[in-house]
Formats: structure tokens, sequence, C-alpha cells
């Protein structure tokens, strides 16, 4: 699992974990005067809003921003998805990695403009037109329970939905997260909707559900006489405005490529009411947002303001007295929500007013499952006059007490040293157990919701301030030195002893003939001494059936090929996988370890099975060398390498000087006219070797943000047209067309077994120079053939296909390299 950005802080006299969120990568300013000024002035407003939508970048990042810190009320952000479904402008992750990707991008996101992100179990399977069919697929029931769980623990005042539920919406995703907001909203009040729930929470009905209407791109939902708020202002505690806020938190959406411009000045927001009272004055009206909420708790609201006002920016240590005060105030109010949350917000004030600084970092970045975790704990007290001893540290179950309380000196670093056993892989939760298409199985109640889970390696230190006893955990993190970027903070990976890494999500076999897999093993412990055997459905076979690894130090690598002989009667859900029995005697299915780097996020190691899908595709072969220029990111060269192919990967300058002629054909990587700023160039070599007698693939393109207007040899036009439904039917309407015959005569059966989509952006206004073999459409609408476009130019061939062969080849669809090596062949076949 990958690192929390969470510190959670504990009172001794609670029972109840109380949990805020702290940034992986805490930016300098987070603990500063200003802001701490702020998060102060946050203590005496009682009010939270609860926003919701379908996906990561969904979301109103001015909004949320101004309603977290300018109105100052407790906001989160609910994505029902991490964006599994969709492209990444960043690099290949697909799928389950890409999930993990936005996973942090919208972490980082919260962390810019204060908010809190939660998540459903709904998987993102990818573009939907309707709502009945999001919830075909989601199960409807299921998601709609984890967002009542979301409202009776977050406890919203106002829930705000991005989205209408009807088509305006667009994606269907985007109509699914809106009715299913609008059901939530009065579920979560009725004890007799999902009562399982309630041994851990309460039912609750908030004030009002409210659309967040819009106006861009072709959309405007605006009216007149909608509620509206400026949200323009310019918070001179942060220096920026929520239009400045908002594009530095949107831009942590890399993956999609949001990189936003700062707006300033006067900027509204408006909305509709789709329940509860409608707000007339304000977002909320007739609702109490002080400490007249809590029983016995009004003085609160003075004694915070009398904090506020001593407050002193040159010397925020001034305030820990007081604030320990009003902590011992919340704690008499027992476990109601507000005290709790108030006093989680508390601790955390009185320890960066102490000037507490305080990390754990592991000796090693990874250890195995079993080993003992060693941790060095840094504490430093960086305020004058302030009383403060460490009693204890305990990680992750372990036990480090001190005889008498280590008293902190202002300004001397404290080194203790402590330990633990590593207990469990650090997996992602939604990811620990197999999962359909609509949704991840989590059968722990109280982790659906969560980011992240919440037991991950830590620190748990219990300190003295000033005479009151407070714990406060920390993540574990590995720290190390890049000569260019300066420290770098990785989260502490705790790994199976022995991980199996495939070289191939599939393995491709042309005919009859074996094929050699090589698996590279990885050992996470000190020794690790292991029997792998390959487990395999019916009919297949590998030499060897079995073999040994024998790895003597942590880290060690070792490769191993194994011949694997397919079988007579292949299924299209053959799949390898493998068994690993250690000299301990314990066996598991083997996993392997995958790590995602980017600069914007955390690092991230996962523990996928280590299997691979078993494809057997009847093709012949109708090029040899291909040239492949690559475009946002996809896995198209490795899948062409599968069946033999030569790949070469080309630049800007192999297309502008190189001889061309060398290949049979050049691909286009996905999306290369939107995100190459020198395709414009580029363009006329390519189209020059088509003339010359050359063959040029042009994969899918978006409508927005093209580089150049002309794409092709001849004009067509990008639309936003798809086929979501990966079933639908596929009608060849030019069955006699050269690339429809050779070397593979293509039929509708090779359409079957598809993943995710057949196809998207498909082009109209196509000229007559082009022919369209192919025609399918989703459910109830009219026949498209903008899928697939050929056309002769001079000597050669021009393609252009918005088939989803990104997501097929590495998935090992037979068709869809069927009908790609017809693709690849020259005109004059």
């Amino acid at each position: 699992m990958m690192y929390s950005r969470r510190i959670k802080l504990l009172i001794t006299s609670l029972s109840i974990s109380l949990i805020t969120n702290f940034s992986f990568a805490q930016s300098a300013s987070s603990s500063n005067a200003a802001s701490l000024k702020l998060k102060i002035q946050k203590l005496n407003t009682l009010g939270s809003v609860l926003y919701f939508a379908a996906h990561p970048d969904d979301e109103n990042t001015r909004l949320i921003s101004w309603l977290a810190n300018e109105k100052l009320y407790r906001t989160g952000y609910l994505s029902l998805t991490r964006g599994d479904g969709g492209q990444n402008l960043i690099g290949t992750e697909q799928a389950e990695e890409l999930g993990l990707v936005r996973t942090q991008e919208l972490l980082a996101a919260r962390g810019d403009d204060g908010g809190e992100q939660f998540f459903s179990t709904a998987n993102d399977f990818g573009f939907s037109k309707t709502f009945a069919e999001t919830f075909k697929i989601w199960n409807k029931e299921k998601i709609l329970a984890d967002a009542v769980w979301v409202i009776r623990n977050f406890q919203p005042d106002v829930i705000i939905t991005r989205f209408p539920g009807d088509p305006r919406a667009g994606h269907g995703h985007h109509q699914a997260s809106s009715l299913i907001a609008q059901e939530a909203f009065k579920a979560a009040a009725d004890p007799a909707k999902f009562p399982e729930q309630l041994k851990y929470v309460k039912p609750w009905q908030a004030k009002r559900i409210l659309w967040n209407t819009y106006n861009f791109g072709s959309a405007n939902t605006i009216k007149e006489g909608q509620f509206s708020v400026d949200i323009g202002q310019f918070n001179s505690l942060l220096g920026r405005t929520y239009g400045e806020i908002a594009a530095i938190s949107r831009t942590n959406h890399k993956s999609q490529g949001f990189g936003s411009t700062p707006q300033r000045g006067e900027m509204y927001e408006y909305f509709e009411t789709l329940a509860g009272s409608s707000p007339k004055h304000s977002l909320f009206d007739g609702i109490d947002t002080n400490w007249s909420r809590v029983p016995h708790a009004q003085h609160l609201q003075s004694q915070i303001q009398k904090i506020n006002d001593s407050f002193n920016v040159e010397y925020p240590a001034h305030s820990v007295k007081d604030l320990i005060e009003l902590l011992t105030a919340l704690e008499k109010l027992g476990n109601s929500p507000w005290p709790l949350q108030k006093a989680k917000e508390v601790k955390e004030l009185i320890f960066a007013c102490a000037g507490i600084w305080t990390e754990s970092q592991a000796s090693i970045q990874k250890y195995a499952l079993g080993e003992t975790v060693d941790v060095n704990t840094n504490v430093v007290l960086q305020a004058k006059n302030i009383s403060a001893s460490l009693i204890s540290l305990k990680a992750n179950g372990g036990n480090e007490k001190f005889e008498k309380s280590l008293q902190l000196k202002y300004n001397q670093l404290e080194r203790i040293k402590s330990s633990f056993v590593a207990h469990a892989i650090t997996q992602p939760y939604w990811l620990a157990q197999p999962h359909s298409l609509g949704s991840f199985s989590v059968h722990n109640q109280t982790l659906i919701g969560k980011p992240e889970a919440d037991d991950l390696p830590m620190i748990t230190a219990t300190f003295n301030i000033e005479g009151k006893i407070i714990d406060y955990e920390f993540p574990i993190v590995y720290s190390f030195n890049d000569p260019v970027r300066g420290e770098i903070k990785n989260p502490l990976v705790i790994a199976p002893p022995l991980t199996l890494n495939l070289h191939q999500k599939a393995i491709i076999f042309n005919g009859k003939n074996p094929k050699e897999m090589e698996v590279s093993f990885i050992s996470n412990a000190e020794q690790t001494h292991a029997t792998i055997t390959p487990i395999l459905p019916k009919g297949w076979r590998t030499e060897p059936a079995f073999f040994q690894v024998d790895l003597d130090h942590r880290n060690d690598e070792e490769s191993k090929s194994i011949t694997i002989y397919p079988a007579e009667n292949a299924t299209t859900n053959d799949s390898i996988s493998f068994k690993v029995s250690y000299q301990t005697k314990n066996t598991e299915i083997a996993k392997s370890i995958n790590t995602i780097s980017y600069q914007h996020i955390p690092q991230i190691t996962w523990f996928p099975p280590a299997t691979a899908k078993l494809s057997k595709v009847e093709t012949g072969i109708s090029a040899k060398r291909i040239g492949y220029l690559s475009g946002a990111g996809d896995l198209v060269p490795q899948s062409l390498r599968e069946i033999g192919l030569i790949v070469d990967v080309l630049s800007e300058n192999d297309i502008m000087h190189k001889d061309l002629s060398i290949y049979d054909a050049i691909v286009t990587g996905i999306r290369i006219y939107n995100v190459n700023d020198r395709i414009r160039f580029i363009q006329p070599k390519l189209l020059s070797y088509v003339k010359n007698g050359g063959t040029l693939v042009e994969q899918y393109n978006v409508s927005g943000g093209l580089k150049t207007n002309q794409i092709g040899p001849y004009p067509f036009t990008i639309s936003r047209d798809r086929v979501t439904d990966e079933n639908a039917p596929v009608s060849i309407v030019d069955a006699q067309n050269s690339l429809l015959q050779f070397p593979n005569k293509i039929t509708e059966k090779d359409f079957n077994g598809w993943i995710q989509e057949r196809g998207l952006y498909f082009a109209t206004d196509i000229d007559k120079a082009y022919v369209t073999p192919l025609a399918m459409n989703d459910p109830g609408e009219t026949s498209n053939r903008g899928s697939l476009l050929i056309a002769k130019y001079g000597k050669g061939k021009y393609v252009y296909t918005s088939l989803a062969f990104f997501r097929e080849l590495p998935a090992g669809v037979p068709g869809a390299y069927r009908l790609f090596v017809n693709l690849l062949a020259k005109e004059n076949n």
C-alpha cells in the first residue's frame, strides 16, 4: 500500500482514532504562522460540505478551496471511482495502475486546496453513455451503500453534485454519480437502509443537496434565477485567490493533462436545488455553524476567539497553553462528532505551535513479510520556553518505553531506535482481492471510503506537552538524497519474501509453436530459497515443470526461461500463474512487484498477481520491420514484438533525417496529434513516406487541442463519437477490401473477446477518398463507420483508426492482433 497522507492524532482518554490529512511531501508553508492562524479561525466553524462526482478531475477545485479556506467548512470530495478506466498522458499505466496514480494525484490536489478525499468501491470501467448502463455494471445498490456510508461518517450539512442525473451530464458515470448522490441524501437518514452500517455509524440527514451548474465546452447549464456565490476573493493568509489555489490543485492531475492557469477577480458559482430547502442568502441558510449546535459547548466560541485574537505570528508557541486548555474542554464534551473533529484539529495545532518536528525513517526502503524492521525516529523541539518530553514510541505493535521521560531540549535533535515485525504487505486495500468489472471487493466495512488503509507502517509517539499527554502517529518513510532533487522521501514497502516479474501481460502464440517466457525473481528478504511451480490450464505445459530459486541477499535478482507449449484447444480465458513453496513449508500464489515513479506524487509500490494471459493468435505476417512514433504513451510496440515484429521506437530526428523506406510500416502512438508540439513539422515527412510507397497507421486522437488541423492526406474531422460496448456487433460492409483479406481474412468473429470498448473519438465528415470498411454502434444508436479509414496516397497506404488497439493488444485479444497485422500490409498486396 502507498504512503498515507495522514497523521493520526490520539488522546489517551478517547478510544476512537482521530485522523487528519498530512501531506507526504509537506510544503514549507504548511505550518507557517499564517496557515496556523487560519486553522485557529477554522476551530469556530462547525459546518461541513461533501462534493460528489464520479472521477478524479470531476471536482470543482475552485469551489472546494473556497469552501475550505474562505468559509472554513470541513470540505470533502467523494469520487466514486479512482479513474482506472481513462487514458494516461504521462506514461503507460492503465486500469488498476492508472487508478493508483490518480488516487495519489487526488490526494495531492486535496493537500493544496484543503479538502479531504473519499472513494467508493466503484471501478472506472471506461466510458459509459447512460446511467442505466453504468448501474448495470457497477451494481447500483452496492455503490449506493458506499455513498451512504461516507455520508453517515462525514455527516455533511450540505451535499453538492458536479452533474445532473440526466443526459446533460454526458458520461454515464457522471449521470450515475448525481442519481446516487440524490438517493443517498435520503437513504443516509433512513435507519431501514443498510442497517448493517448502524453498528458503526448513525443515520444522518443533510440539510440540502445542490447541483453546482456550469458553463464549459458546449454545455451551459447556468440559468437565470439560480442561486450564485462570488468566490473570487483573495485570501491574505494564503497569499492567493481561490482561482490561483484551484489551478495549483488541478495541475496535480498530470496523468490527464490538466495543467491549469490561475484565475483572479470576480468568479461566480451557480447552484440548483435538488432536494431539501433552497438557499436564499448563503449555501448554509438555516444551518447553525457555530458551537451553539453542540450541547454545553457555547462557551467554546469565545474561548477560541480569544486564542485567535491573541495569536502571535512571530511566536505561535504563546498559544500552546491556551490550546491545551481548549483540548481539555473538548474532551469533556464526550465522543460526539464535532468535539472529536475539533479535538483532532487542536492537537495538530498544539504540535505545530510547540515547534515539535518528528520523522520516523526505516534504514532501508523494502523489507520482507515477517522480517524485523529497524526504525530511527528523530525528534526536535524548535520553540523556546515550551516544556515537552517524549514518553514512549510504538512502531506497529512494538513498544519502546523510557525509564524516565526523554525531556526535549530546545533545538537539540534526539534520535530513538525502535523496531517491529512486518505483519502485512503494503498492498492497496482495494486491490487485495480479485475484483469484478464494476467494483472492487472490500470486505472490511470500515475501510470503505478511505483513500488508503489505516494499518500502514506507523510510529505512535506519546508526548507530554505542557503537562498534557497526547499521542501522535506518523508514517514510517525511507529517505535519501538525490543530487538534483535533494531529499526524497519514499514510503516504506513491506513485500512478499519473493516476487516474480513477468515481462509481458499477455504471451502470444502464433500457431502451435512453443514460446519461451522469461521470469525475473527478486528476493525481498535477506535470503530466499523456494520452489516455483507454474499453474496452467488444461492442455498447456511448461519445460521445466518446476524449478528452484536460491537467492542469498536482499534485492538479488535471477532470471529463468521457461518454455510454454500451447494447448490444442485454448480458450480466451487461459492464463499462467505460479505457486511459490518456501523451505519453511509456507506456500503462496506468486505476486509481482511493480513500482510507479513520478515526481509529482509519492512512489507507488504494489503487488499484482504474477500472471499473464496465454493467447493463441492465428495470424499471418504482413510486415516485418515497423517504425513507432510514440504519442501519449501505450504498450503497442511491446505487443507487436510479441508476434515477432521488429519495432523501432522513432524520435523526431529519425523521422526528419532517417531513410524511412527501411520500414514496412510506421505507426503513430495514441494522441500524438494532441501531445506532440512538433507534429505539424513531422507530418509532411510522414505523408511523404506514404506517397513514396509506405504504410502509415495513425491511432486515435481527441478532438480538442489538435496541433494541426489536417491529420491525414484528405480531410476528416475527429468527433466525440464512440462505441463503449465491447460486445457491440461489428458489420463488415466492405468485405472485399484488401485490408480485410491479407494476410488474414477478417470476419465478425475477430471482434469477440474485446475489452472495455470498441473504439473512441471516431472520425466524421470523411472525405470520399477514404474507404470505411467497418460499421458498428452501441445499442439503440445509428451505425457509425468512423472507426477505420483507409486511403491510397501516391504509391502507399494511409490508415486512421479509432479502434482501441492500445487496450486490446496488451490484453492479448486475438482478433485485434489479426486486424492490426492487416493494417500494416503494403498497398500492393
